[in-house]
């Protein structure tokens, strides 16, 4: 059973750091593409930054600069370091890994960016 566990999230204030990260269990986690996406109220989940097999990132122009997607094979974990946040960061962060043409997704963590 395929599972992707978040967590790192919280409260921060505006410019403040978070590092959130998602344990994987149950697939072939060094082949698997991952992704963490975003999701804030009454929006539609967007896609935040990505990572392939091979170590490539790619981000949303939102997040370019402040985010860093990364990896670690041997812990089966995808972390997200989240500088220099914004109010408008606020949202639900979302787990997603790709394997084999079939998606799996955590269960999500709350970021609230607020004064």
């Amino acid at each position: 059973q395929v599972q992707l566990v978040e967590s790192g999230g919280g409260l921060v204030q505006p410019g403040g750091s978070l590092r959130l990260s998602c344990a994987a269990s149950g697939i072939i986690f060094s082949i698997s593409a991952l992704r963490w996406y975003r999701q804030a109220p009454g929006k539609e989940r967007e896609l935040v930054a990505d990572i392939t097999s091979g170590g490539r990132t790619n981000y949303a122009d939102s997040v370019t600069g402040r985010f860093t997607i990364s990896r670690d094979n041997a812990k089966n974990t995808v972390y997200l370091q989240m500088n220099s946040l914004k109010p408008e960061d606020t949202a639900v962060y979302y787990c997603n890994a790709e394997v084999y043409d079939r998606r799996y997704w955590g269960q999500g963590t709350q970021v609230t960016v607020s004064s």
